[in-house]
């Protein structure tokens, strides 16, 4: 079994409703193609660097996964059939951090 980082962006204007369902229906694929979720994490809704689609911003879904080729494969085909998504990304690693939380808010940074 090889180790995956996988980043969905989703469209700014999807509601965090559906933004979990999103996430749901993409751990079940991960799950139900011989994979397994290490980590999720929710980024929130982050400034894009560009215009994608003619949307500044997009809501971030992170997954590190411990699968093989063809749970990426089925991943990735879902993922380009669906229109609520901008990019996604996988990334092959040989060994996750599952400590660091890369996102989270500190409270050292609000009292600027």
């Amino acid at each position: 079994m090889n180790f995956y980082e996988h980043t969905i962006i989703a469209r700014q204007d999807t509601p965090a409703s559906q933004v979990k369902v999103l996430q749901e229906k993409y751990s079940k694929i991960i799950e139900g193609n011989e994979g397994k979720i290490l980590k999720f994490e929710s980024w929130g809704l982050l400034h894009l660097s560009y215009l994608i689609k003619k949307n500044k911003k997009g809501n971030y879904l992170h997954f590190k996964i411990e699968g093989n080729g063809k749970t990426i494969k089925e991943l990735e085909r879902n993922e380009k059939l669906d229109k609520n998504l901008l990019r996604y990304l996988t990334v092959k690693v040989k060994k996750l951090d599952l400590k660091t939380d890369y996102f989270k808010k500190t409270e050292g940074m609000d009292s600027k």
